[in-house]
């Protein structure tokens, strides 16, 4: 029995050794990239979560303003590229003449001084909406944005003619495969350098036709991202990279970074080999709703050299600090 117990502990040790010589990153190569910024749409105002559900109008409690942009806008996109973003992501929505419109909103109700769904107006209905009329930091006592937003709501073509040079990470919100296929077909009239420098990402059909329409894109799914936490965590000791966790955004919030296999060079090299980025969020409290890297306190808990990207909503706190990193890595390598 004694002999027994013995083997069993040696066998028990012999695994936890292999585990920890499959995730360690004591002996992976150390990255000396820096993380990309992605600025989660544009510069805009943030918000309390307190209390948040799929059903808040964010627009009636953000913080008292520090800027003067707002989400989704040009100027937006213009402030967040200057402040360090190496990519900007927005969303899109059809109009019924055939456009794309650039705004995060199913409905208007919430940000405009519209209403009704989105997609169900023409381009010159959405155009004439005060985009910054439903702003308001002091619950309704003052709307400081109110009269500056009129005809701010861009469409897909000026955004890509205002920053031809710039990289972008579309979000398809809907089901409607023929919205997936209009998109593949704007993205392909443009001249091949600018659109290789687009990615797209959703669910459901919209994406999958998006992703046969354009194969050769970097499309990204979403559809299976809770599961592919879920079996990664279960699964990651051994290396494997699971199903729904391949070719798209790996979003790790940062509180449950350092308990995920292999974190973070190991964990990037995993996902790259199958054409996903580690996108490192802000702390997730338990709710469906997680932050992003919105100040330098999160920030400077993540590791300073990674293959992966940070998702935020203040890109004017986090990219001049990842700007000062990289300025201290090029003078460090002269």
């Amino acid at each position: 029995m004694r002999r027994f117990f013995r083997y069993a502990a040696l066998a028990v040790l012999a695994f936890a050794l292999a585990v920890f010589l499959l995730n360690t990153n004591l002996l992976a190569p150390k990255s000396e990239a820096l993380p990309l910024v992605i600025a989660h749409r544009g510069l805009g105002q943030t918000f309390h979560r307190e209390g948040l559900t799929g059903e808040t109008c964010t627009a009636e409690r953000i913080f008292p303003p520090e800027h003067p942009y707002l989400e989704n806008t040009i100027e937006g996109f213009r402030a967040a590229f200057a402040a360090g973003a190496d990519i900007v992501e927005f969303d899109v929505h059809p109009t019924t003449d055939g456009h794309f419109i650039v705004f995060h909103d199913w409905t208007l109700d919430c940000r405009t001084n519209g209403s009704g769904v989105t997609r169900q107006k023409s381009l010159a209905e959405l155009k004439a909406l005060d985009i910054g009329y439903g702003y308001t930091a002091d619950g309704g006592e003052t709307f400081p944005f109110r009269g500056h937003g009129v005809g701010l709501m861009p469409t897909l073509d000026e955004v890509l003619a205002a920053f031809p040079d710039h990289r972008f990470l579309i979000n398809i919100k809907s089901d409607d495969p023929s919205e997936g296929t209009a998109l593949a077909e704007r993205i392909a009239a443009l001249p091949a350098e600018q659109a290789s420098r687009i990615m797209v990402y959703g669910g459901g059909r919209a994406i999958d036709a998006f992703r046969a329409a354009r194969p050769d894109a970097t499309v990204l799914g979403t559809d299976g991202a809770i599961r592919c936490f879920i079996r990664y965590a279960l699964l990651g000791w051994t290396s494997y990279v699971p199903e729904d966790c391949r070719g798209t955004l790996f979003m790790l919030p940062a509180n449950f970074a350092p308990f995920f296999w292999g974190f973070p060079n190991r964990l990037t090299t995993r996902l790259a080999a199958y054409g996903s980025t580690l996108v490192m969020l802000g702390d997730n409290d338990g709710t469906r709703y997680t932050t992003g890297v919105d100040d330098l306190e999160t920030l400077d808990r993540l590791p300073a050299h990674f293959d992966g990207a940070i998702w935020t909503n203040r890109v004017d706190r986090i990219g001049p600090a990842i700007g000062e990193r990289r300025d201290a890595a090029t003078i460090s390598s002269r």
